[in-house]
């Protein structure tokens, strides 16, 4: 994939990780529930690369911020550090894991980079955004129990967006 179709991939998915947690914030906390800039972040990572799932993670929660209000500013920071660390470790692992099968390759990297986020996402509020008053009992909640729904959408969905890209040619994960 080109430079320009990588810059504007990732400009439709910031768009998208704009746009699409609009929908979910009409449920009371839909979007710790559903966690949907997560998507077009951790599809930026899987389908451009590192550079541009970082960018993605950085520029999606900043806008939405700037423009929706959400995530609120108190979040936000530490938001801008998991969103980023998503795109990140998704580009690196389906780039660099030693895997042939394709399908095992994207849910790895997804998987891994899920992880990885959540894990910045409690240190970082532990150590810096939220010292003193958060505790790995919060963590563990917000991260997987009130996010149980989120992550299985991520599961289910991104791999299949990811599939379906490949077998249209769209993208071409090695």
């Amino acid at each position: 994939m080109s430079n320009i179709k990588k810059t504007v991939t990732t400009a439709l998915l910031i768009t998208i990780g704009i746009v699409l947690p609009m929908a979910f914030h009409s449920v009371p906390s839909g979007g710790l529930i559903f966690l949907p800039m997560h998507i077009p972040v951790l599809l930026c990572g899987l389908i451009c690369g590192v550079p541009y799932g970082i960018a993605c993670g950085i520029i999606t929660p900043l806008l939405s911020s700037l423009m929706t209000g959400m995530p609120p500013t108190a979040i936000l920071p530490s938001m801008l550090c998991e969103l980023a660390v998503y795109g990140m470790v998704a580009a690196l692992l389906i780039h660099f894991l030693p895997i042939k099968n394709t399908y095992v390759k994207v849910y790895i990297s997804l998987t891994g980079a899920m992880l990885c986020g959540r894990i910045v996402f409690g240190v970082l509020n532990a150590l810096i955004f939220r010292a003193g008053e958060y505790s790995m009992q919060m963590w563990t909640a917000t991260a997987f129990v009130t996010a149980l729904p989120g992550i299985i959408i991520q599961i289910l969905l991104i791999p299949a967006v990811i599939f379906a890209l490949k077998k249209a040619r769209l993208i071409e994960i090695k």
